[in-house]
């Protein structure tokens, strides 16, 4: 399954009605949804601007979005307590010794053996379900684990996703988990391989059903 692969499903089920009631309104979904993500986006375009603010907001690794270059989205916003403190900034998840320097785990893992299966950044926690409503949060990290696979030497992931929304949710983490994909590659001297995607929950909101109707 490819990316043009989900955008047939989402299409059958939108043809269908298949609409149920969630977070923000109706959405389709597509439960265990597994693919190649052979193009930068599902539907729409990568706004690039917007990108490499977010992506610079994720190398800082704060954990408030007053850091956010030029001010979060509302998107973000929404998911804040009132101080504007967050979970899900994705550097802080992989990189921070407070949550177990898991990029430096996934380095030296398949540094001792390039073909492990135990090469694991984990983003999440068990205290997640606590973590996520504290303080008037809504932040349910999204990003469960990004697994990495030396294989003819080449560097692949599969990016293991709680919830996923199609539209700028693939196309703005696709970015992040691509930018890692390379970094790691270019420390471990191998060529930058493909990026799977596995999601729980990959929807699309009804503010963004027009492109369902123009397909």
């Amino acid at each position: 399954m490819n990316v043009e692969g989900i955008r047939q499903q989402f299409k059958e089920k939108w043809f269908d009605r298949e609409f149920i009631e969630g977070r923000g309104g109706r959405t389709i979904e597509i439960i265990g949804a597994s693919f190649l993500t052979d193009e930068v986006a599902i539907f729409g375009e990568l706004n690039e601007g917007y990108v490499t603010k977010e992506l610079q907001w994720y190398s800082s690794r704060s954990l408030n979005l007053n850091t956010f270059p030029g001010g979060a989205p509302n998107v973000w916003n929404l998911c804040s307590d009132p101080l504007g403190n967050i979970n899900s900034n994705y550097g802080w998840c992989l990189d921070s010794e407070a949550n177990g320097s898991q990029r430096q785990n996934v380095i030296e893992e398949l540094r001792r053996n390039r073909n492990s299966r135990r090469a694991i950044a984990i983003y999440t926690r068990p205290s997640m379900h606590r973590d996520a409503i504290e303080g008037g949060k809504e932040d349910f990290i999204c990003t469960n684990a990004v697994e990495y696979f030396i294989r003819n030497d080449r560097l692949h992931c599969v990016v293991q996703m709680r919830s996923s929304d199609a539209v700028l949710g693939y196309r703005n983490d696709r970015a992040w988990h691509a930018k890692v994909l390379a970094e790691i590659a270019s420390v471990l001297e191998v060529v930058i391989g493909y990026i799977y995607w596995q999601v729980g929950s990959l929807h699309i909101y009804d503010r963004h059903f027009f492109y369902l109707e123009r397909v």
